[in-house]
């Protein structure tokens, strides 16, 4: 086995050459041939949790491949890379940092210092500050300027410091509070704050500031219209009284969010060593612990801290997370499939594809590896997807009939949350049957079949076999879960987390940097003034052109045609 962090290329090794050997040959064969000849293929092929039912029997693999991609993870030096992570090594190289998200909800075997500081006792204390500002909210304790109580909280976020808590609230739809709402803003397009702002009463709404470095463009300028909002509607208040009793902060950067003007008690720390798509369980998740109560919070927390210690001790043959990873460079990197979608069959988990989108593609999406030169093979997947029963109707057409092949994973749960009868078996029926379908396809003799039976003539069988045949072969997991709770979609996300960084492990990138972000960020400040006036000689023609017809276009509308709608107006002034 190779060093964990030797740099010598993986892609030239011989166990990768055999898993290449042996893509070739499993395109050849047909995924209900290898239930034919494994009788036994859906229980050894399955992994039963606390939480949930993992199915990966659908996959192109044998015995052969499987343990031909163990192996591989061997060679990748998993087993090293996996101690690195959870002891607080700074696998995160690029940046020199460690990459400790499990802390955050105990998911350590012991316990960590950095910097000369506890870890556990540092994320303790803060959830603990946490817990008391809740508990002041759903008391009715938390008052605006004018005494009014707070009823309304607006999380002021983009990326991780969004999706995250918004993933999460959707998902647990059934634990929320009903005392106090929460809003989400993302967008620094000035709709979507108008939007939320138009039903709510200033004097008793809150704005939480999430942001890791306290100076993201897009969730600053849309707190900076928000004080707007509140000064239109209490013009006799300081503008500092305003931001102390109507926002609150959560950074990395403390120092600037009291520059803002927020107080100290009313700033909530994680640290730089929690990635932003991975911190909705810092203060990050402070949204979450709100609309849903701190037990429950806790309790997502919980769920997650579980799976980090089957991630930490399960041997890799029974690690969900790891065959989960195996899979996905199977599929992505071996068999030359790039996408993959996320189908959940549950209307409260309508956000995941998204959430796991970034998780996965912020994470993976690198061509360098860590030893700084261009990889020669494919590395993560395209992750797209939506809810299962409304993308039957809109792309899985697409999914059986193309002759492009994506490998999914379905979700769902036993237990329903709601008690509309009839309404999860129908549900269930379907997403069982999607991955049966795309398994197993429809071939020409069957279709002959049916079409003979509703008494076609033989020249129309004929003429519309070809239209109705499905080749199968498409493959997929299934994930069933017992119930949606707090503790199950910590463990679910926690599932996707560790998944992401095996991944990462194996295909010899790092995951836990995102410079290609940062690229556009800082374009897009150079931009930004140019938009009003400024010297267009060193961008491209089609840059140029395009700031050019923005100010032609925008110089021809007067102030008396602008729509007198007060945040859009505010937003436009910070532009």
């Amino acid at each position: 086995m190779q060093d964990a962090h030797s740099h010598s290329a993986i892609s030239h090794s011989a166990i990768w050459r055999a898993l290449q050997t042996q893509a070739a040959e499993l395109k050849q064969r047909e995924l209900k041939d290898l239930f034919a000849e494994e009788p036994q293929r859906a229980r050894d092929f399955s992994l039963e949790l606390p939480h949930f039912l993992l199915d990966y029997s659908k996959n192109h693999i044998d015995q052969s491949v499987f343990v031909n991609l163990l192996r591989l993870a061997d060679e990748a030096g998993l087993e090293q890379w996996r101690r690195d992570f959870f002891s607080g090594k700074p696998i995160n190289a690029t940046e020199g940092r460690p990459v400790l998200h499990p802390a955050l909800r105990g998911g350590l075997e012991a316990d960590l210092e950095v910097g000369g500081v506890s870890v556990t006792g540092a994320v303790e204390a803060e959830l603990q500050r946490l817990k008391e500002l809740v508990v002041l909210l759903h008391n009715g304790h938390l008052t605006g300027c004018s005494g009014k109580r707070i009823t309304d909280v607006v999380n002021l976020g983009v990326g991780g410091s969004h999706l995250g808590p918004q993933t999460a609230i959707e998902a647990l739809r059934a634990h929320r509070k009903g005392d106090v709402a929460v809003h989400f803003v993302s967008n620094v397009d000035g709709t979507q704050l108008t939007d939320v702002l138009a039903g709510l009463d200033a004097e008793s709404t809150l704005f939480i500031v999430s942001s890791k470095t306290f100076t993201t463009s897009e969730t600053m300028t849309n707190a900076r219209s928000g004080l707007k909002w509140l000064q239109r509607a209490a013009p006799e208040v300081p503008a500092e009284t305003l931001v102390q009793r109507h926002f609150v902060g959560v950074t990395a950067s403390p120092d600037k969010a009291q520059q803002f003007g927020i107080l100290p008690e009313r700033t909530y720390s994680f640290w730089d060593w929690v990635g932003g798509r991975y911190s909705l369980w810092s203060s990050i998740g402070l949204p979450i612990a709100i609309a849903c109560g701190f037990d429950n919070f806790r309790a997502l927390l919980d769920g997650a801290a579980e799976m980090d210690r089957h991630f930490r001790e399960a041997p890799f043959a029974q690690n969900a997370p790891v065959i989960m990873a195996l899979l996905s460079v199977w599929y992505c990197t071996f068999m030359g499939y790039p996408a993959q979608a996320v189908l959940p069959y549950d209307q409260a988990l309508h956000m995941l594809p998204a959430y796991l989108q970034q998780a996965d593609m912020e994470s993976n999406g690198k061509s360098t590896t860590r030893a700084g030169v261009e990889v020669d093979y494919a590395t993560g997947p395209l992750i797209w997807g939506q809810t299962g029963i409304n993308g039957q109707h809109a792309f899985y057409q697409y999914l059986h009939q193309s002759p492009e092949v994506v490998p999914a994973d379905f979700i769902g749960s036993v237990i329903p949350g709601h008690d509309l009868e009839g309404h999860h078996e129908i549900l269930l029926a379907n997403m069982f049957a999607q991955s049966q379908a795309l398994m197993n396809g429809v071939d020409a003799e069957s279709v002959s079949r049916e079409l003979a039976a509703k008494g076609l003539s033989p020249k129309e069988i004929k003429r519309l076999t070809p239209f109705k045949v499905h080749r199968g072969g498409k493959p997929s997991n299934t994930i069933l879960l017992k119930e949606l709770t707090p503790r199950s979609l910590g463990g679910l996300i926690a599932l996707y987390e560790h998944k992401i960084f095996v991944q990462g492990v194996i295909l010899q990138i790092y995951s836990f940097d995102q410079w290609g972000v940062e690229l556009g960020k800082g374009l897009a400040s150079k931009l930004e003034p140019k938009l009003a006036a400024g010297d267009l000689s060193a961008e491209d023609g089609s840059t140029t052109q395009l700031i050019e017809y923005y100010r032609r276009i925008n110089g021809a509308v007067t102030s008396t045609e602008l729509p007198e709608v007060g945040v859009a107006e505010s937003a436009g002034e910070q532009a």
